[in-house]
């Protein structure tokens, strides 16, 4: 999903085995030309209590604005025209 080179404009928080994240992933891949960070949030408690039970999530790294899934394409779009204040 991150493009080598390039600095992600949008973050996926994601875990491993998560069907959910598999699947947001999968649809950011087709619909998206942004750079995509993923985040671990196994790796980190705070992270962990903030979006263990709304992953994925999907945070526009500049304003910090978020979608919970279920999100589609249309919606991610949306994400990325808003103008940064």
């Amino acid at each position: 999903m991150k493009r080598p080179g390039l600095e992600p404009v949008l973050l996926l928080y994601t875990t491993g085995g998560c069907h959910l994240c598999e699947r947001a992933e999968a649809l950011l891949r087709d619909a998206v030309e942004a750079p995509v960070g993923r985040v671990e949030i196994a790796d980190d408690a705070e992270l962990l209590e903030q979006y263990g039970v709304r992953i994925p999530v999907l945070r526009r790294v500049d304003t910090g604005e978020e979608l919970d899934w279920p999100f589609d394409a249309a919606a991610v779009r949306r994400l990325l025209a808003v103008r940064a204040a």
